[in-house]
C-alpha cells in the first residue's frame, strides 16, 4: 500500500502576509447594516499582519486559521477600533482649515478632510458643522464605536 502526499495548508501566524477576500459589516450604531468594506465582488486584498493595517483584535481573530478556510466572526467595538472618544470631536480654526484645503472649498457634513500633523504626518477628520471662524471635525476612526461582523475567505497565507 502506498501513501499519496497531500499538500499541507499553511496556518495564519501573527506576522503572516495574506491574500484574502473580506467583508466588514457594521452591526451597531447609526450605520448598522451597512458594509464598510467588501472585496468579494472584486480582486482579492492583501494584508500584512502585525503592521497596523487592521485593528489588533481583528488580526488576532485570523491567527491560527487555515489557508483555504472561509469563516465569519463578530467583534465588539472595544476589540475592533475602540469606543468613540468625545475628545476627538474638535473645532478647527478657519486659518487651519484654509491651510489644508483649496480656497473656496464648501464642505458638506460627512466630507473627509486631510490635515497636516506637526510631525509631518497626515490625519483625517470628518466634517460635522461650521460656525463663525471654525469648523467641527470628528477625528475618531470611522469604525470607532461600531460592533463589526467580519467575513473572511483566506486564499493564501505566506
Amino acid at each position: 500500500m502506498t501513501s499519496q502526499a497531500h499538500p499541507v495548508n499553511a496556518f495564519v501566524r501573527p506576522d503572516s502576509y495574506l491574500t484574502l477576500h473580506y467583508r466588514i459589516e457594521i452591526v451597531s450604531g447609526p450605520a448598522a447594516g451597512s458594509a464598510f468594506a467588501d472585496t468579494f465582488g472584486d480582486r482579492p486584498a492583501t494584508l500584512q499582519l502585525g503592521v497596523g493595517q487592521w485593528a489588533p483584535g481583528m488580526e488576532e481573530a485570523l491567527v491560527g486559521r487555515e489557508e483555504g478556510s472561509r469563516f465569519s466572526f463578530q467583534l465588539p467595538a472595544s476589540q475592533a477600533y475602540g469606543d468613540r472618544n468625545p475628545e476627538l470631536l474638535l473645532r478647527v480654526t478657519q486659518a487651519m482649515l484654509d491651510a489644508n484645503t483649496e480656497p473656496g472649498t464648501v464642505f458638506q457634513p460627512g466630507d473627509i478632510v486631510e490635515f497636516a500633523a506637526p510631525n509631518g504626518g497626515r490625519y483625517s477628520g470628518v466634517f460635522k458643522e461650521r460656525g463663525e471662524g471654525w469648523a467641527l471635525f470628528d477625528f475618531n476612526h470611522p469604525l470607532a464605536g461600531a460592533d463589526l461582523l467580519i467575513e473572511v475567505s483566506l486564499l493564501g497565507v505566506l
